[in-house]
């Protein structure tokens, strides 16, 4: 066993990753065609391709188990164990020839998240997060960094149409209140904080597929990933996120994004 997770479980996501990464990179910045979901977000034949070459290991090797994808739906996911599968996240940053976008696969337990794989294709970059492990990056072990003081702190989030309404307000309360901050990322933010590179990642309205994964690579290097409200982050979460590498930032931003820090905003806040 690895952690709570079986070692052939862990070699299987790692299997996910190796099938997904070179159709990501056949289809990379080949001027591809972009559909439109219902939902008005981006999808291309490098999403559903990557999803269906995932799901086809999934049902030789493990039939029993869920699957809640991104581009084909979700079976069984009233199954012990379900495997949420994002094939590329960061898909606009994808179809604009920027390799920051990874594939996101996680592993469920009971609906809770207990295995994550950030995987960028293009920079063959890949996270691993086993619960009860240290986290990995490229089979390296990995540690966040400490910045307990917001004011020392580098901090990214994907995109402002992420904080419709109210949010936007309490996103940027935070955004003057760090030392840097940066738009951007999507998953890769993620890893980056993961590897010490990064102290907070702020996000809302994501789904599912877009956080399961990184919340065993988050944690297993030393960090924190919860909801706003400091919930553990799983199967019922409301979409809101909030990743740091110190438990005292981690505080300190909860605490900004839910109204109850009465302290002024910094003036030294740099971005880009």
């Amino acid at each position: 066993m690895a952690g709570s997770v079986a070692a052939e479980l862990v070699a299987l996501a790692h299997r996910l990753a190796d099938a997904a990464r070179p159709i990501a990179n056949r289809y990379f910045r080949t001027g591809l065609t972009v559909d439109d979901k219902t939902d008005a977000s981006p999808v291309t034949i490098a999403d559903r391709e990557a999803e269906t070459a995932m799901r086809a290991l999934l049902t030789e090797h493990v039939p029993q188990h869920g699957v809640f994808g991104e581009e084909h739906g979700a079976v069984r996911t009233d199954a012990e164990y379900v495997w949420v599968l994002d094939p590329i996240d960061g898909t606009k940053a994808f179809i604009t020839g920027l390799p920051i976008f990874g594939t996101l696969i996680a592993l469920l337990h009971r609906g809770l998240p207990v295995m994550g794989v950030i995987d960028q294709p293009i920079l063959k970059e890949r996270w691993l997060g086993v619960a009860g492990e240290r986290s990995t990056f490229n089979g390296k072990p990995i540690e966040v960094r400490r910045c307990a003081d917001l004011a020392q702190a580098y901090m990214y989030s994907t995109a402002p149409i992420m904080f419709p309404g109210a949010f936007e307000k309490r996103h940027e309360a935070l955004t003057q209140r760090v030392k840097l901050f940066r738009w951007g990322g999507d998953c890769y933010a993620y890893g980056l904080l993961a590897s010490g590179h990064v102290d907070l990642v702020v996000e809302n309205s994501l789904k599912l597929y877009d956080f399961a994964a990184l919340v065993p690579v988050v944690k297993g290097a030393g960090g924190l990933i919860t909801d706003w409200a400091g919930k553990e982050l799983d199967i019922n979460s409301d979409g809101s996120v909030l990743a740091a590498g110190d438990a005292a930032i981690h505080r300190a931003a909860s605490a900004v994004l839910n109204g109850t820090d009465l302290a002024g905003p910094a003036t030294h806040r740099r971005t880009g």
